[in-house]
């Protein structure tokens, strides 16, 4: 079987192009001074981009009111998350201490959930924040 230089050149330049792309963008990504603003050093901001997203609160939530719970009791208790973003989630909250994951070493696998002390805590100022999201809802400034 014979190759062509232009087939073996082109596969070349795109995992070439492929490559440089990638560590590119890794870059980009990985770069802490690209995305800096003013508010980078609030306690707020910290706080809100720890729980901010579609699945954080759902999951925390779920947690809190039923405990410790295995990965497909939590799939069936937040409706509409799919696989892979339930997994991203809950490896992002464990990286920010909010859940702890337990393994345990049996026939078949089994790994639970549940909050951190943290996660605890984060709990009583979602419970204030809801009250006061009830009471701007319910305020006639706010109609």
């Amino acid at each position: 079987m014979i190759i062509s230089a232009r087939i073996i050149i082109t596969s070349m330049q795109y995992f070439l192009f492929k490559k440089e792309k990638t560590e590119y963008w890794s870059d980009i990504m990985n770069d802490k001074g690209l995305y800096k603003g003013p508010l980078d050093n609030c306690p707020l901001t910290f706080a809100l981009n720890i729980i901010g997203g579609k699945w954080r609160l759902p999951i925390i939530w779920a947690l809190s009111k039923n405990g410790t719970m295995r990965y497909n009791e939590l799939k069936r208790s937040i409706d509409g998350i799919t696989n892979m973003m339930l997994t991203q989630t809950l490896k992002e909250l464990e990286l920010y201490y909010i859940i702890k994951r337990k393994q345990f070493m049996e026939v078949p696998p089994r790994v639970e959930y549940s909050l951190t002390n943290n996660g605890e805590n984060l709990i009583t100022a979602l419970k204030a924040l809801a009250n006061w999201g009830n009471k701007m809802k319910n305020s006639e400034n706010c109609k």
